[in-house]
């Protein structure tokens, strides 16, 4: 029997420690990691950068000369007059063969302004890439904190039922005594199904939060399981810096305004690339070629290898192309193009304006979230205090349920704001570091 316990707290054992070591605890820097590396998105934009570095190479290759080759047989059936005016078959069978090659010596510079382009184009998705990896962290942040809330306000709602329990049974000892009426203890209990309620709510919340954060992060698990972060101690040095101190730090680093300064270098070598269809094309072309024809029913003189020996010839040519009416078409192209640019011109007045705005959006919210997290922790000191002095005089039977209830709530009431205001001080805080230039997650 003794055996048989042993090895049934053995096996228990066993089992609770693999299922304790398959539930894999997340921090916040795995959650942001895993987010960055597996993310389909990301994933898309970095197969992006693939295709512009081709854009590059092919760019590049547009300065070489090509080199083609040919092959052909032809049949012709019929028949004509010979020389002693006599109608014959005149059947021919015939192989061509050649080498080409050409190279452009002078586009316009288009080949040049291309390759620029290209490569502006490389850093452009670098920059996109950069950009989508941003938001991912930010939203990843932001899920992250909401499940450390929610579980906060959780720890709040189980507090705040044991409460209500304690005050039921301690009313329901009361009404039994005869010292206090049936109705005080309907209106108890209707408080504390008010209560479980509660706490199944934010249970709910809890799960969705966590739920939220595994679909971020693309798992096929339901939720996630998050470490702990100490969110009291947070570095409010950045606030000590101006709204537009941040801007002018931001401006300089943010992969928007790279992005948007990168598409105006491209804009402006599109025109470029217009423009040179107004110049002269001047292109070398070198080639060779040979070729063997049989008459059907004739004997060859010369047999195909002979055949193509005595036909074979090569040819240089230097071909001049100067563009003097295409019915407008360069010119409106040309046109578009500058138009094109002064539109990407007004995407980066716009990106600066809108970061400029989001930033002080930041700032503004920063400090008002952090008076708002000051003022809730005096809160919740006083609020302690009079819910101490409540239950003190509650217990003793000075005070009745409905006055000790409502000290009770007010005591919840701030408790859930000061949770709710912490956490929107750290993620606003975490926000304006960010636009500073400062990691969203510590290395």
């Amino acid at each position: 029997m003794n055996i048989r316990i042993v090895i049934t707290i053995a096996l228990v054992a066993f089992f609770g420690t693999t299922k304790a070591q398959e539930t894999k605890v997340w921090t916040l820097k795995e959650c942001v990691d895993y987010a960055l590396e597996n993310n389909i998105s990301a994933k898309q934009t970095a197969l992006d950068i693939d295709v512009a570095e081709q854009d590059v190479k092919a760019a590049k290759w547009n300065f070489a000369p090509n080199l083609n080759g040919n092959a052909s047989q032809n049949f012709n059936f019929g028949s004509s007059i010979s020389t002693v005016g006599l109608r014959v078959s005149s059947n021919l069978r015939s192989n061509n063969f050649g080498l080409n090659s050409s190279i452009n010596l002078f586009d316009g510079f288009s080949n040049i302004h291309t390759l620029k382009q290209a490569k502006i184009g490389l850093q452009a998705q670098d920059a996109a890439l950069a950009k989508m990896k941003n938001d991912i962290s930010l939203n990843v942040v932001n899920a992250y904190l909401q499940i450390l809330f929610a579980k906060e306000q959780l720890i709040v709602a189980q507090s705040q039922l044991e409460i209500s329990e304690f005050e039921a049974n301690r009313i329901s000892e009361l009404v039994d005594a005869g010292v206090l009426p049936q109705g005080d203890l309907y209106n108890v209990k209707s408080r504390l199904a008010t209560d479980q309620q509660n706490l199944i709510i934010t249970e709910n919340t809890l799960t969705i939060s966590s739920l939220q954060l595994a679909q971020l992060l693309q798992l096929q698990e339901m939720s996630i399981e998050v470490e702990e972060v100490d969110v009291e101690l947070v570095n409010q040095e950045v606030l000590s810096n101006s709204a537009l101190d941040i801007y002018n730090q931001a401006n300089q680093n943010f992969p928007e305004i790279k992005l948007a300064e990168l598409n105006i270098l491209s804009a402006n070598e599109g025109v470029k690339i217009a423009q040179s269809n107004y110049y002269p094309t001047l292109t070398f072309s070198a080639g060779m070629s040979s070729i063997y024809q049989h008459r059907q029913g004739i004997d060859d003189v010369f047999n195909f290898s002979d055949q193509l020996d005595n036909n074979f010839g090569k040819s240089l040519s230097f071909s001049l192309n100067v563009p003097l009416f295409n019915r407008y078409q360069y010119r409106s192209n040309v046109n578009k193009s500058k138009i094109n640019f002064e539109k990407i011109q007004y995407n980066l007045d716009n990106e600066k304006f809108r970061l400029r705005e989001t930033i002080q959006t930041a700032y503004t919210d920063a400090l008002a979230s952090s008076k708002s997290y000051d003022a809730a922790v005096v809160s919740v000191e006083a609020q302690n205090k009079a819910f101490e002095y409540a239950r003190e005089r509650f217990n003793e039977g000075a005070a009745n349920s409905l006055d000790f209830n409502q000290t009770k709530n007010n005591l919840i009431s701030a408790q859930s704001q000061l949770i709710r205001a912490k956490y929107e001080f750290v993620f606003k805080l975490k926000v304006l570091q960010f636009y500073y230039g400062i990691p969203l997650v510590a290395e």
